[in-house]
């Protein structure tokens, strides 16, 4: 019997060291991806493209790099900190790709779950009224428009999975949130949109009246 337990302990801290390691090193991997999804972002925001391609090549090495490691372990690959890290990496190439008005790329594309894939899309919603409060300081344009409409159909999406979150990982709370977002983001343009036709008519009537005073004098 004692054979048998120290042999039978002997296997299972082996297996349990490896299993740890591939977790410290799935960690440091989530969190370094999420950062490069993080700095994508923020590189389309600051217009720089080359930058953020940049960065989505070494997040998708690193995802790539990710799922590889953890082939063997499906419970490490669908827990939280891995699964999360995924959701920023398909947000920053959805809302790269949104910004520059390409075609986005699909969830088989970027390998990542359907669950992943809905959620980092909700969460794009939030950097496109990012974007449009950007563009809404140099007053009304066709590209606020657009992004208005982006977020539009994006949430008419996610308002159809209806599912458990069980199976959606929690994408009901973010599609209220996303809900949210847009009301004020429609709120905002409305009264950027009001504002903008009212200076333009007071500049008109400034203009009539300085020609009224011309013809007085």
């Amino acid at each position: 019997m004692d054979n048998y337990l120290e042999s039978l302990s002997d296997r299972i801290r082996e297996s349990f060291g490896q299993k740890n390691e591939k977790r410290d090193k799935a960690l440091t991997q989530s969190r370094e991806l999420t950062r490069l999804a993080s700095r994508a972002i923020r590189a389309t925001h600051r217009n720089d493209t080359n930058l953020a391609d940049d960065y989505l090549a070494k997040a998708k090495q690193l995802a790539d790099a990710l799922r590889t490691g953890l082939a063997d372990e499906p419970d490490l690959y669908f827990s939280g900190y891995t699964q999360d890290a995924l959701k920023e990496y398909c947000e920053a190439h959805l809302t790269v790709a949104i910004i520059l008005n390409q075609a986005c790329p699909s969830p088989e594309y970027l390998q990542v779950e359907y669950a992943t894939y809905l959620n980092g899309m909700s969460e794009v919603i939030g950097e496109l009224r990012r974007r449009i409060m950007d563009l809404i300081r140099d007053g009304h344009s066709p590209e606020i428009e657009r992004l208005l409409d982006v977020m539009d159909g994006i949430f008419a999406l996610l308002v159809t999975m209806d599912y458990p979150d069980a199976l959606t990982y929690g994408l009901r709370r973010r599609t209220d949130i996303a809900r949210s977002i847009i009301e004020r983001t429609q709120a905002d343009i409305t009264i950027s949109y009001r504002q903008q036709l009212l200076e333009k008519r007071i500049t008109e009537l400034s203009k009539q009246l300085s020609q009224f005073e011309t013809l007085d004098e």
